[in-house]
């Protein structure tokens, strides 16, 4: 697509690399550069937008991509875009949820593998199976779930929002699908009695206590920040626990000298862009499944319109009902 001489392009895409030079070594630009460029080019003459998660790596996130947030965020956003196509750059839920959001675009993902641990943890047979266990007792799905699980559900949520909803629901009794361990830490602060399942982040999961221990020894003073994906015991000794947007939010505000983010490791350069006073302590962990998402991958998306998102009419629509039910808490 680019037709860009290297010295050329190298000057053309300069303003793009002040953006990331703080965690992408300019030995590594000029493999990015022709993509990005590319990337450009195609969103324009494709009437496209680029919607990527905060594990998106930082030649994506900071780059090419339109809109950049956690799950609730694209969401929402993913509503208000112009646009005929909507590239998503992060998993295939999310995914679905664009077009669960946005049925008459074009959604594409780049790759079909990018998937989820918990996604894959549950089907709408095993929710149909705990509704007749449980009747009566409402279902709140996590967003990170398949459009026909999420179909089975009476309201979906994010880490972001899970609480609220769990709250505003105004029952002593929901079942919360399928992050055990989101479930159990949002059981800890709002003390409703939450029927939990046993799906788990791949990434999250492996943080430990010991390891929080760890970091707190060899790096005096840090400010630890948890996602709520991690086990019970990581959050119980972290200084704060949120979503990923809720973790940037306290970063912005609260301006640690020191900082860790317990969760994916993508994030913390993506943060550490806008912050080069804090000091990031990475304990990296990746996610495979986000890691499927690469620039040669989003161009070749919108080069050949692939992979395009469907879902059937009569899983989407009581789909659609579940997240617009979530969009509704404020």
């Amino acid at each position: 697509m680019s037709l860009s001489s290297a010295p050329d392009l190298m000057v053309h895409t300069a303003p793009l690399y002040d953006r990331v030079k703080s965690v992408i070594p300019s030995i590594e630009w000029p493999a990015f550069a022709e993509d990005i460029d590319a990337i450009l080019e195609l969103k324009r003459e494709r009437d496209a937008v680029i919607l990527a998660h905060n594990y998106q790596t930082p030649e994506i996130f900071h780059c090419v991509a339109d809109i950049v947030g956690d799950s609730l965020a694209l969401a929402r956003e993913a509503m208000k875009v112009d646009a005929k196509v909507i590239v998503l750059a992060g998993v295939h839920f999310m995914a679905e949820t664009a077009k669960l959001l946005n049925p008459a675009k074009r959604v594409l993902i780049p790759d079909l593998d990018a998937g989820c641990s918990l996604a894959a943890s549950i089907t709408a047979a095993d929710v149909r199976l705990l509704r007749q266990r449980y009747p009566g007792v409402p279902v709140v799905t996590y967003v990170n779930t398949s459009a026909a699980v999420k179909a089975e559900s009476d309201i979906c949520c994010t880490s972001g929002n899970a609480r609220k909803i769990v709250e505003g629901l105004g029952v002593p009794k929901v079942i919360m699908l399928p992050d055990e361990y989101l479930a159990q830490n949002i059981a800890a602060e709002t003390g409703v009695e939450i029927v939990t399942w046993a799906g788990h982040c791949e990434v999250h999961e492996r943080f430990s206590a010991a390891d929080i221990k760890q970091l707190r020894a060899g790096h005096p003073g840090i400010v630890v920040l948890a996602h709520p994906e991690c086990p019970p015991e990581v959050v119980a000794v972290s200084d704060f626990t949120g979503s990923t947007a809720a973790m940037i939010d306290y970063v912005g505000k609260e301006k640690p000298a020191r900082v860790v983010l317990v969760t994916e490791c993508s994030m913390s350069d993506n943060v550490a862009v806008q912050h080069p006073d804090i000091e990031f302590v990475r304990p990296c962990n990746l996610c495979p499944h986000m890691k499927q998402i690469t620039l040669p991958k989003i161009r070749h998306a919108l080069e050949t319109m692939q992979h395009e998102v469907t879902i059937d009419p009569a899983v989407a629509a009581p789909a659609r009902r579940a997240v617009e039910r979530m969009l509704e808490f404020r």
